[in-house]
């Protein structure tokens, strides 16, 4: 089994980094650069940012927020939020982004996909899908999770991949923020169809949690905040934990420094 990945998630909103439940009631939990410096710090695999208002106010995400947080960190770093176009992956490329994640702007125009893995590289493109439970299916929604759309988890799953998504960032948004556990045998469903690596988002209350959805929900990382913000437990901590377990976790040395995707420009 491959080592799997912890990442903490900076959901920024007007600046800074705010928390809540099903993307609502969202709180003020602290300075995303000094957050993401923390946390590299305490051995996190990979970071992801995204500006979760960037969508609904129509907006770019601040490429200068991106600068600042990639010259204090030397792990991967993963942004999204506002990104429309190929030029808009390219201005957060130059600002220090490792990977953009994709989500509204894909369904509505799946060929952004296509066109951001034909100039780049499918290991610089995330898919991002925000899914709630609705009828008796998981409903992919989008500006975060304010509104549901026609298409389906799976066969939307499947679409990104074919267009050349290297990664799958899925979040439960009936698990956001709720600390109540992921939705264990949707992530084992998704990992057993796709070929490429799944990252499970939505739900992490506690150390079981983030290793069920890394065992019996076959995820290749878990993607968690208010566990982090609110000082539940440190990434530190929570790797050897898991390591105790005997699930295979990444350690400090194993991290090797950030390799960007300059080259590609």
């Amino acid at each position: 089994m491959l080592a799997k990945r912890i990442i903490p998630c900076l959901d920024i909103k007007d600046g800074v980094t705010v928390k809540g439940i099903n993307f609502e009631g969202l709180r003020n939990v602290g300075d995303p650069v000094e957050l993401a410096a923390r946390y590299a710090a305490e051995g996190a695999d990979e970071l992801v940012c995204l500006d979760i208002s960037a969508t609904i106010e129509g907006r770019k995400t601040f490429a200068t927020l991106v600068e600042r947080i990639a010259e204090v960190i030397d792990i991967p770093f993963t942004v999204g939020g506002g990104i429309a176009s190929v030029e808009d992956a390219g201005r957060l490329l130059l600002a220090g982004a490792d990977k953009v994640s994709v989500n509204s702007a894909a369904v509505r125009r799946p060929e952004l996909i296509d066109e951001i893995a034909s100039r780049y590289g499918s290991q610089f493109i995330v898919a991002a899908i925000d899914a709630k439970r609705m009828g008796g299916k998981w409903v992919v929604t989008t500006h975060s999770g304010s509104r549901p759309t026609d298409r389906e988890l799976f066969s939307w799953a499947g679409e990104t991949v074919d267009r050349g998504a290297g990664e799958i960032l899925f979040t439960s948004m009936d698990n956001d923020g709720t600390g109540s556990g992921y939705p264990c045998e949707t992530y084992a469903a998704l990992s057993e169809m796709l070929p490429v690596p799944v990252i499970a988002s939505g739900g992490a209350g506690s150390v079981e949690d983030i290793a069920e959805v890394l065992t019996s929900g076959h995820a290749d990382a878990a993607l968690a905040a208010s566990i982090f913000h609110y000082g539940r437990i440190g990434i530190g901590e929570l790797k050897a934990a898991l390591a105790a377990k005997g699930i295979p976790i990444r350690t400090m040395t194993d991290n090797t420094i950030k390799s960007r995707y300059h080259d590609s420009i």
